[in-house]
């Protein structure tokens, strides 16, 4: 039997896993320089912790998750998401006990059953911060800034923030009945999916994809007609240090988000993504009642969510090119058994010193060692054999000037840290 990699899913080989390594480490580079620190969490989870955290009408609950029974008839789902968890995270250990803010991040991958297309597998790469214990809408800026932040570090162009509030439970009630009666005489006219939807969260419409529902939706009332004041103040203030921040952003009133524990802000990272359905490589906002839905004190958080895989895509899109992180220092060739033996500690001391080397292992003639010290990016290449040995000497050859050199082999470590 051949065996194949499941449908939706990947491999990440050599050659590419090296570029995610690098944007990881912006990742964790940007959360280092905003005092985020990172918790990781299991890749599933009890199922009713999504259907609480995450909402019983979303797509992802409806429609997307990968939920099973264990043998102990347990109902478990891998995560299709990450907030969920790190809230639950957060109760269960009672960090709410703690002094707050407290400021976490998280990367790993997440699971939805969906069509597989650019940008969008059936498992997927998240990197995500979640900040909890504060209203402060300066905590909104800041974390819509270290995205941004993110963004320019890995020097992708084009990124623009679309703002939104979603406002709070008194607002969201009043706009809630404003929409059931604008979209009422539409009903017939609306998708299956907004059908139901109508009445159990009619916002949701608002996120359809279905043409004609996008079409209806279009004259739907303004939700910034409904909120209140601290709801328009909350927004105000953000806008003013994102202002401060030199973030720019663009307001729109029709996003929502698709996922039902948001309050208040609501924000995408948006992106033109050749071939991709939809030009989000990220997003988040507020959640304030959602620790206290997971069963915690009543503490605000806020935070966001960025696909790697389409963070991935614009990098090659924009034709950014990655530093390479796996070069080599060295490539040792060696010629006879005492020579490669010998070649064995030199192999050993330069590693230990924070080199990267390595030698042949197939016993190939020089020329075939030389190309395969070519293939691998060494800058150098050291060769070792008997009269060498001998002569307690090793001779180094650069790969960029092709010149060539005696050096001592007791000498050889300084040598190299010198041209490092």
């Amino acid at each position: 039997m051949a065996y194949q990699i499941p449908r939706g899913t990947y491999d990440i080989l050599p050659g590419e896993v090296e570029k995610w390594q690098w944007v990881e480490e912006q990742m964790r580079h940007a959360c280092r320089l905003f005092h985020y620190e990172e918790v990781r969490t299991p890749m599933f989870e009890q199922t009713e912790l999504y259907k609480r955290g995450v909402g019983e009408t979303t797509d992802i609950v409806e429609k997307e998750m990968y939920s099973f029974s264990d043998r102990g008839n347990r109902q478990l789902t891998l995560r299709p998401e990450g907030t969920a968890g790190m809230v639950r995270s957060f109760v269960e250990h009672k960090i709410y006990g703690q002094p707050q803010p407290t400021k976490w991040y998280y990367i790993g991958p997440m699971f939805r059953y969906e069509r597989p297309q650019a940008g969008r597998s059936r498992q997927f790469h998240q990197f995500g911060i979640e900040a909890f214990g504060s209203m402060d809408p300066a905590l909104d800026a800041e974390v819509i800034a270290l995205g941004m932040h993110l963004f320019q570090s890995l020097g992708l162009e084009g990124v623009r923030v679309e703002l939104n509030s979603v406002g709070d439970a008194e607002s969201r009630a009043r706009y809630r009945e404003k929409l059931i009666q604008y979209f009422e005489p539409y009903k017939d006219e609306l998708s299956p999916e907004a059908q139901s939807r109508l009445y159990k969260n009619p916002l949701r419409i608002l996120d359809s994809k279905d043409a004609r529902t996008k079409e209806i939706a279009s004259a739907a009332p303004s939700l910034f007609d409904d909120l209140s004041e601290d709801s328009k103040m909350h927004l105000d203030r953000v806008k003013q240090y994102l202002d401060e921040m030199g973030v720019h952003y663009v307001i729109n009133d029709r996003l929502v988000r698709g996922l039902d524990y948001y309050t208040q802000t609501a924000f995408e990272y948006m992106l033109d993504l050749k071939g991709a359905q939809a030009s989000t490589i990220g997003g988040g906002g507020r959640y304030n009642g959602l620790v206290k839905e997971i069963g915690g004190d009543d503490v605000p958080g806020v935070g966001f969510g960025i696909g790697i895989e389409r963070v991935m895509l614009a990098l090659e899109e924009q034709q950014i090119q990655v530093p390479n992180q796996n070069r080599l220092d060295g490539y040792l060739i060696t010629m006879g058994e005492q020579a490669k033996a010998a070649g064995m500690k030199v192999l050993q001391v330069l590693r230990e010193a924070g080199f990267q080397v390595d030698r042949d292992y197939l016993d190939r003639k020089m020329k075939a060692q030389f190309k395969a010290a070519d293939r691998a990016g060494a800058r150098y290449v050291f060769i070792l054999g008997e009269e060498e040995i001998a002569e307690n000497k090793i001779k180094v050859k650069s790969m960029a000037t092709q010149s060539q050199e005696e050096v001592s082999l007791s000498n050889l470590l300084d040598w190299l840290k010198e041209k490092a």
